[in-house]
C-alpha cells in the first residue's frame, strides 16, 4: 500500500494531513514513532503545543494533563523534567509505553532522523498572546530554528503566532479563524464573504487558512466558494477535521476535492486514501 500522503483529482493535489500524528484511526495521538514515520515519508503532519512550567512547549493538546497523560494538574504548572516522566494515554485511556515529548525533544529526534524534503510539520499553538513571555519565545526559536523551513506554525491567536514566528526566520505561518459557534453564527447570518475577508485581513502573513470542513461545505451550499476566495488571495486552505471514514465523510471529502481544497486534516489518512482511491 502506498503511504497516505495526498489525493490527486483533476490535476489538483490535496495533501492528507496526519492529525496529531495519526496514520490511521486506531493510532494514539502524538507518538514519536508515527510522527517520525510521517516526516520521513514526506507527509504533512500536525502536532499541538501548550506551554509548560519551564518556559517551553509540550507536545499536547489540552491545558491539563489528566486526559492525555498519566499526570494530573495543569501543563503550565508542570516542569519539563516531570513531563518527560509521564506516559501518553491511548484512545482507550490506558497508558502507553511512549512518554510525553517536549518541543525540543521532537526536534532533536528529527535532527537525528532527517525528514523527507516534502515533509511539513504543523505546530498548532493552543494558547494566546498572554501565555507568552520572552524566555518561552526564545526557547521556541532555539528548538525550531534548525528545521524551520519544514515547519508551519498555526493557531487561532494570530498575534501570538506572529510573535513566535518573528523569532524564527523561514518559519511559515497559518491561521484558523474558526472558533466557538462559528458555524452556527455563519449559518444564521449567511455572510461567508465577510467571514473570510476578515480572516484574511487579520492574518496577512498566513500562507494557510485552516477552516472547519463543515463551514466550507455550508458556504458551498449557500453558493459561496470559501476555498476560491482564499485562493484568489494567494493563500491555501486546510479543511479540518475528518475524524472517521464513512459514507457521509466520503461524500464530504469528495466535494472538498471538487472545490480544490489544498489539504484535508484527518485522523485516518490511511482509511481515507483507501476509500477515495478504491
Amino acid at each position: 500500500m502506498q503511504p497516505p500522503l495526498f489525493l490527486e483529482r483533476d490535476g489538483h493535489r490535496t495533501w492528507l494531513k496526519w492529525h496529531r500524528g495519526r496514520r490511521k484511526a486506531s493510532d494514539p495521538a502524538f507518538t514519536s514513532s508515527r510522527i517520525l514515520e510521517a516526516m520521513q515519508l514526506g507527509a504533512s503532519v500536525e502536532v499541538d503545543l501548550v506551554i509548560h512550567g519551564d518556559h517551553g512547549c509540550a507536545v499536547l493538546h489540552n491545558l491539563s494533563l489528566e486526559k492525555e497523560t498519566t499526570g494530573t494538574g495543569l501543563v503550565r504548572e508542570t516542569s519539563a523534567d516531570m513531563l518527560r516522566q509521564l506516559h501518553l494515554r491511548g484512545n482507550d485511556g490506558h497508558p502507553l509505553p511512549e512518554r510525553v515529548m517536549l518541543l525540543e525533544d521532537l526536534f532533536a529526534l528529527l535532527g537525528e532522523n532527517p525528514p523527507h524534503p516534502d515533509a511539513l510539520l504543523q505546530l498548532d499553538f493552543k494558547e494566546d498572546l498572554a501565555a507568552l513571555d520572552p524566555l518561552t519565545v526564545e526557547n521556541f526559536a532555539v528548538s525550531v530554528m534548525p528545521l524551520a523551513a519544514q515547519v508551519i506554525l498555526s493557531g487561532g491567536a494570530f498575534d501570538a503566532i506572529s510573535l513566535l514566528a518573528s523569532s524564527t526566520p523561514m518559519l511559515k505561518i497559518g491561521y484558523d479563524p474558526c472558533y466557538g459557534e462559528s458555524l452556527s453564527r455563519l449559518r444564521a447570518s449567511g455572510d461567508f464573504r465577510t467571514f473570510i475577508a476578515d480572516a484574511l485581513r487579520a492574518a496577512p502573513d498566513a500562507r494557510m487558512i485552516y477552516l472547519h470542513h463543515e463551514i466550507v461545505l455550508a458556504a458551498d451550499e449557500a453558493g459561496f466558494d470559501l476555498i476560491g476566495a482564499v485562493h484568489a488571495a494567494g493563500r491555501k486552505v486546510d479543511a479540518w477535521t475528518i475524524s472517521a471514514v464513512n459514507s457521509t465523510t466520503i461524500s464530504q471529502v469528495d466535494r472538498l476535492l471538487q472545490l480544490k481544497v489544498d489539504q484535508i486534516t484527518t485522523d485516518d489518512p490511511e482509511g481515507l486514501a483507501a476509500a477515495l482511491n478504491s
